[in-house]
């Protein structure tokens, strides 16, 4: 048996660049020469807004010159111009960077509708025990977290991290030109600072953050959980209860929330205070060289220009690299998920189950869901084709994990299963699923319509088909009396219907499924007597020369199978059909009389309540006595 795969419901540890790399096919996908011509405008574009933000504190010093030189109409004229100039590479800087967003928008919303639709899609290949084993609730929120964490990456480190680095290398070399080494290196140092400053808060902040989401995903979890289960919670009272669980997340959120704010507050005044004494360093130095006659007036004003437009990018970088590193974290959790391994696939080279009959054959199974605790204990029984088999015994002997073995939700340890001869490890899952029809024990329908939970036994079926369904399932009656019909909704889990509701629309689902292999596990163990009789004579004709494997509690629905196994603690302890096994007087037999003996006093507590006369023994009550 496959070892358990833990999921990592949020990132843990020190980012890893791993998310990144696995990230650039999706962003340079082979096959789309279209999304690729994007990626190299938006690089263009990214180029070109850089250049233009690099030239344009050039012109306003040049500008300040012209004004502050001698006064004259052609000096006038020419600061015009410059200032025009200056105007116009603010509009090309924005619109340059407008045009790259735009343009790459289809290529990050790709990756994201490809990551998000594979990460989804690779969920429901991983095994029931990952699923059974899942935090409910977080599941939604690492697959949330994930895609937000993509475009979060993408909008950051394309468009704000590396634009920055390269602005920093322009302005650095036009100060070099324009100014001295000396200026270009205060600059270089401020930002320096100003970045180790900042990578250095951030860190300290991030566990702040990591325990933000942990309770945030806790709170989550806690909420979805006692709201699919409100019944639960009425049943017991538990709202109270309920609040205080979930309030004592809420009261860790909002302890890490404060301390988030408060650290931010550090983080934003040490900013400040740095590149105001870079901005102060950088004006003296710059002063001096105007005295000594080395720079002019617009020079001060062009290196005052070029701290300020380092600063307004570099005053995010505290919130970019947070959010950066969050979004590997948050990545890194999406992408594990994504390379779950599967406990249960396909072999290489696999081939479609081909039904010829339907016979069902179990040769020595033994499984456990646990090494210590085995469940089957080396079973054999076969199911003929056309016939129907049904398996009985106590709670915890093993009958439901037949079911889960058959549709192979888990791979058995030893002996093998087969249909038609073929062993259900050999097939495709796909086309052994979809031979086999089940109706559960636990009914759960889709938050939509009865018409769409019914279709989904055979989705894109017409109505006709569905209604055809729904009558022999012996519930189109009930459909049609509803306000909306077909098209009324059933609600979270089908929880407007009752229990024999969900279990009838099951049923025809399973039946509009048509599939030559039926599996009816406790089909009718939610139903009344009545009901139970009707649906019987239902789902008797539908297994009419159909492979069907019964698994119940109740014997009475299974008095016609063509064999009966009794089944204890994993091993079969009888076998045959129902009159033998009743004669034999073993244990089917004494799991018979108490059932039968609980519906005979059932059925006379049900005759005392209508008519207490009919029953020996019972006098009525007179009104007076009753009184008395």
């Amino acid at each position: 048996m496959a070892d358990k795969h833990p999921l990592v419901e949020d990132g843990e540890g020190s980012p890893s660049f791993r998310p990144l790399f696995t990230l650039l096919p999706y962003l340079w996908p082979s096959g789309r020469r279209d999304l690729k011509w994007r990626v190299a405008i938006s690089l263009f574009c990214l180029l070109l807004a850089n250049v233009a933000t690099a030239v344009s504190p050039l012109f306003y010093g040049y500008a300040v010159d012209y004004l502050s030189g001698s006064p004259g109409q052609t000096a006038l004229l020419t600061a015009i111009g410059l200032i025009g100039a200056y105007a116009l590479s603010r509009v090309m800087m924005q619109a340059f960077a407008q045009l790259r967003d735009g343009v790459f928008a289809k290529v990050s919303f790709h990756a994201l509708r490809q990551i998000g639709v594979q990460t989804f899609a690779h969920v429901h290949t991983l095994s029931l025990r990952f699923h059974l084993e899942r935090k409910t609730g977080g599941l939604s929120r690492v697959i949330e977290r994930g895609t937000k964490g993509i475009d979060t990456l993408l909008t950051f480190a394309v468009f704000s991290i590396f634009p920055t680095l390269l602005q920093l290398a322009f302005f650095s070399a036009i100060m070099l030109w324009k100014l001295d080494l000396a200026i270009t290196l205060a600059t270089l140092v401020t930002v320096a600072a100003y970045i180790w400053f900042t990578f250095a808060v951030t860190r300290w902040r991030i566990r702040f953050r990591r325990q933000m989401n942990e309770s945030d995903t806790e709170a989550n979890t806690k909420a979805v959980d006692s709201l699919l289960n409100y019944e639960t919670v009425k049943y017991f009272s538990a709202e109270g209860h309920e609040t205080r669980r979930f309030d004592k997340s809420m009261a860790r959120f909002a302890q890490a929330s404060i301390q988030a704010q408060t650290s931010l507050s550090i983080l934003n005044t040490g900013q400040a205070v740095i590149m105001a004494v870079g901005i102060g360093v950088v004006m003296v130095l710059a002063a001096y060289g105007i005295s000594e006659g080395r720079f002019t007036v617009g020079s001060l004003v062009m290196a005052n220009a070029y701290m300020i437009q380092l600063y307004q990018p570099l005053n995010f970088l505290g919130t970019v690299y947070r959010e950066i590193v969050q979004a590997l974290v948050d990545m890194e959790a999406m992408f594990k998920l994504l390379y779950q391994p599967q406990e249960v696939k396909d072999k290489p080279g696999a081939q479609p189950l081909t039904v010829s009959g339907g016979e069902i054959r179990f040769e020595n199974v033994v499984f456990s869901y646990e090494p210590e605790r085995t469940v089957l204990k080396g079973i054999s029984f076969t199911v003929p084709a056309g016939k129907t088999v049904a398996v009985v015994g106590p709670s915890g002997a093993g009958k439901s994990t037949i079911s889960r073995i058959l549709f192979r939700f888990y791979d058995i340890r030893d002996g093998r299963v087969t249909i038609d001869g073929q062993d259900i490890r050999d097939v495709t899952q796909a086309s052994l699923r979809a031979a086999i029809g089940i109706v559960p024990q636990d009914t759960v329908l889709f938050n939509d319509t009865v018409r769409y939970n019914i279709a989904y036994g055979r989705i894109g079926s017409d109505d006709a088909a569905v209604r055809e369904a729904a009558r022999l399932a012996q519930i189109d009656k009930f459909i049609r009396e509803l306000p909306q019909g077909y098209g009324s909704m059933v609600g979270e889990r089908g929880l407007k219907l009752s229990g024999g509701e969900k279990q009838r629309v099951a049923i025809a689902r399973t039946i509009l499924k048509n599939p030559p292999i039926l599996l009816l596990d406790e089909a009718t163990s939610a139903l009344d007597t009545h009901t139970e009789r009707e649906i019987q004579s239902a789902l008797g004709e539908v297994s009419r020369n159909r492979t069907t494997l019964v698994i119940a509690h109740r014997l009475s629905t299974v008095v016609d199978a063509d064999e009966i196994l009794v089944l204890d603690h994993g091993e079969i302890v009888e076998r045959g059909r129902h009159s033998a096994l009743v004669a034999r007087g073993g244990q089917y037999a004494a799991m018979w009389n108490k059932q039968k003996q609980a519906q005979e006093v059932r059925e006379r507590l049900k005759a005392v309540e209508s008519d207490p006369d009919v029953v020996p023994g019972v006098a009525r009550t007179s009104p007076v006595a009753a009184a008395d």
